[in-house]
């Protein structure tokens, strides 16, 4: 396979709904978008979305990385081992700006297997499986009225698993957490996203010890990397420390070996630079024993839900839970038909797939689409 050329473009397309949290407020996608296109004309599609108070990067951040970069991948990758290949060699870089090469890799992976007329889950021999759990209901920051409605309609699916968006007022969180309770019944299993909200352990262990009865986890409380502090929140508290700006690659990995019981790793495919090192990752953490959320980026569209739901299937018993799948509940339109979205209970169901790349009509909207840098 050759590739004639590559084009990266930003993707921006409206929310239903606003989305907060403490790090940010969405009512539009900010992802970028990259169609690789072989010399027969096939073209494949790649998506990430670069966040500042994640990995640090930017739309302007990875249009660099690709101006830099774009050349070399057209004449050195022809297969799926000069992917991994090219991936390897420049790990460090790509340790960097791991979502700018996400949308990259995502696109070389769909022209690749298009190329070879199968699926990229046949190319990576991954194996589809139902032990998967449901998709989490994820409620965000938001004023009392939106949060009950959002609650509501999670309910009415039967929808169990909930991680809820901390605001780091504790009362204010206390009191969204027995609105949870009450319309949702004590059957139901409650995780937090504290987005490091929190400036320090003292802090975080006073506030989240009237928060204690509702969790079973909190999911970064305070700073990133800040694995000192979390170790002392998860031995004051017995909540389960989930890590996601705090893993960024394989290597991040080793810090946790000496007590994997603690911690569960929120693997964002976006986040960690692609499938191929989401599944590395994933592998290294399974062998250690760390449990894996393998989770989502607010605005995905039902391309990365895909790449996420691979990333899923390799050591399904490993993953606790799984977010995204959000579809056009939350995009006013989507860039995939049909679009990946839970239903009843949290489940992916009566998708028909078809055979090659990511196995979905990918169209995005021109409306939606501007060209940034093409090779």
């Amino acid at each position: 396979m050759n590739i004639r050329s590559i084009s990266l473009s930003q993707l921006a397309i409206p929310l239903r709904v606003e989305f907060k949290h403490a790090q940010a407020v969405r009512s539009v996608t900010d992802s970028l978008w990259v169609n690789a296109t072989t010399d027969t004309g096939l073209i494949g599609n790649g998506e990430a979305c670069p966040r500042s108070y994640v990995t640090g990067e930017s739309p302007e951040s990875a249009q660099a990385f690709f101006r830099e970069h774009a050349a070399s991948v057209i004449a050195e990758v022809h297969d799926l081992g000069g992917l991994a290949a090219w991936a390897d060699a420049h790990r460090e870089k790509i340790n960097r700006n791991p979502a700018a090469w996400c949308a990259i890799e995502l696109a070389l992976l769909d022209a690749i297997a298009q190329h070879e007329n199968r699926s990229i889950s046949t190319l990576l021999a991954l194996e589809a499986t139902s032990t998967l759990p449901p998709y989490s209901a994820v409620v965000g920051d938001s004023d009392h009225g939106t949060f009950v409605a959002t609650v509501e309609r999670y309910r009415d699916l039967g929808m169990t698993d909930f991680k809820i968006k901390l605001s780091g007022d504790a009362q204010r969180d206390e009191k969204k957490l027995q609105t949870l309770r009450s319309l949702c019944g004590e059957g139901i299993r409650i995780r937090a996203d504290g987005n490091n909200v929190y400036p320090d352990a003292t802090s975080a262990i006073t506030a989240l010890r009237r928060l204690r009865d509702f969790l079973w986890a909190i999911e970064e409380p305070v700073q990133a990397r800040d694995l000192s502090a979390m170790r002392r929140i998860h031995d004051a508290l017995k909540l389960r420390m989930i890590l996601d700006e705090s893993v960024c690659s394989r290597d991040d990995v080793t810090a946790l070996e000496q007590d994997p019981e603690r911690w569960i790793i929120n693997l964002r495919v976006s986040k960690m630079g692609g499938l191929l090192r989401s599944l590395e990752l994933a592998c290294r953490a399974h062998g250690r024993k760390i449990d894996l959320i393998v989770g989502a980026q607010v605005g995905e569209t039902s391309l990365l839900t895909r790449a996420g739901m691979l990333a899923a299937s390799a050591f399904p018993s490993a993953v606790v839970a799984r977010e995204g799948a959000f579809g056009t509940f939350l995009l006013k339109e989507d860039v995939c038909s049909p679009s990946l979205m839970f239903g009843k209970l949290g489940l992916v169901a009566g998708i028909q797939f078809s055979t090659t790349g990511w196995q979905l009509d990918i169209q995005p909207n021109a409306d939606h689409l501007r060209l940034v840098e093409s090779t």
